[in-house]
């Protein structure tokens, strides 16, 4: 039976990403009741039930539970289209966190500009696991910075990508790995086991956003946002946008992150600064190589910093809508 045009042309999961976007953007994370947090009050009580410093029974239950998760996703597809679209929007504003990071950034460069030193050490803690008592202004800037690059992939592209290639199980999907990663991921005697499958996991699923990432930060710089990728202001877009690429290929290997450094790297070129360096954490300290060969943060780039991540996460946004809407015009 061949579909009418009506069904052809509205799609539920598309409509979801938009207006899921739009509520994020105007609303930030759910106050209470946030669905996120719940899923890690259920992997916790599966982790102190289940736990054993193994590296595959940390693979099972992290298995267990993302596919929990999606397959009971998977549900909605039986939904009207109607209600379909809700759910994907509601799922979208879930999973999305661009806004609320956006928030976090404002409040601390508003701390380091009063300048109150020990409330935007307090408040970084937020957005970063590293020790931030012996960070200056700069440091706690730079932190910031680096934060807000590192989590335009997680909590934006990220989301909106699984989003659009699968759907609501791909948005929850995806949410339920990262949380995991966030939960058992460490490299700590207690995790460096049983996290070890969650880790590795949601560096696959973060592997291609994360190049998408650093595509979208070098087209943004083709057309001059940002700094003009560290280049000249009389370089040619493509001139821009190789920088973005050169900075990228260069940086991101000594950074021990397979996602994070080429985001931060990308970032470093468009912004124009300088990243990465030496981070403490519960008293050990990572090298986390020179990504950009820009001036060190300083509070000021924070603005900067906020702005590009709206503009990175509209361009997201479109190009994944965008490229959803081809492909389901190819299938039909």
């Amino acid at each position: 039976m061949s579909r009418s045009p009506a069904s052809t042309r509205l799609d539920p999961v598309a409509i979801g990403l938009l207006v899921g976007f739009a509520a994020d953007r105007v609303l930030g994370d759910p106050r209470r009741g946030h669905p996120v947090a719940g899923f890690g009050r259920v992997a916790a009580a599966v982790e102190e039930r289940g736990y054993a410093p193994r590296r595959v029974r940390g693979g099972l239950l992290a298995g267990g539970l993302v596919a929990a998760v999606a397959g009971t996703a998977l549900l909605e597809r039986r939904l009207p289209p109607t209600m379909r679209a809700v759910t994907a929007t509601v799922a979208t504003w879930a999973v999305l966190g661009g806004r609320s990071l956006e928030r976090e950034g404002e409040a601390i460069g508003t701390l380091l500009t009063e300048p109150d030193l020990s409330g935007a050490r307090a408040r970084i803690r937020n957005l970063v696991g590293r020790d931030p008592s012996r960070l200056d202004g700069d440091g706690i800037a730079r932190a910031c910075v680096e934060s807000i690059a590192e989590n335009s992939a997680d909590a934006v592209v990220a989301p909106l990508f699984w989003g659009a290639v699968a759907g609501v199980p791909g948005l929850v999907g995806y949410r339920a790995v990262n949380t995991l990663d966030a939960m058992w991921g460490h490299r700590n005697a207690r995790y460096e086991r049983f996290g070890w499958a969650a880790a590795r996991l949601d560096d696959l699923v973060n592997w291609l956003p994360a190049r998408l990432t650093v595509a979208l930060n070098a087209a943004l710089a083709a057309v001059g946002v940002g700094s003009g990728g560290g280049a000249d202001d009389g370089a040619t877009g493509v001139t821009r946008a190789g920088h973005v690429l050169r900075t990228v290929l260069r940086d991101a290997p000594a950074h021990p992150s397979p996602n994070a450094g080429p985001v931060e790297a990308s970032w470093a070129s468009v912004l124009g600064v300088r990243l990465g360096g030496t981070n403490h954490y519960d008293g050990v300290d990572e090298d986390r190589g020179q990504l950009g060969d820009g001036p060190s943060v300083t509070p000021s780039d924070i603005p900067r910093a906020t702005a590009h991540l709206r503009r990175l996460s509209t361009v997201a946004l479109i190009t994944l809508v965008a490229g959803r809407a081809a492909a389901r015009h190819r299938r039909h």
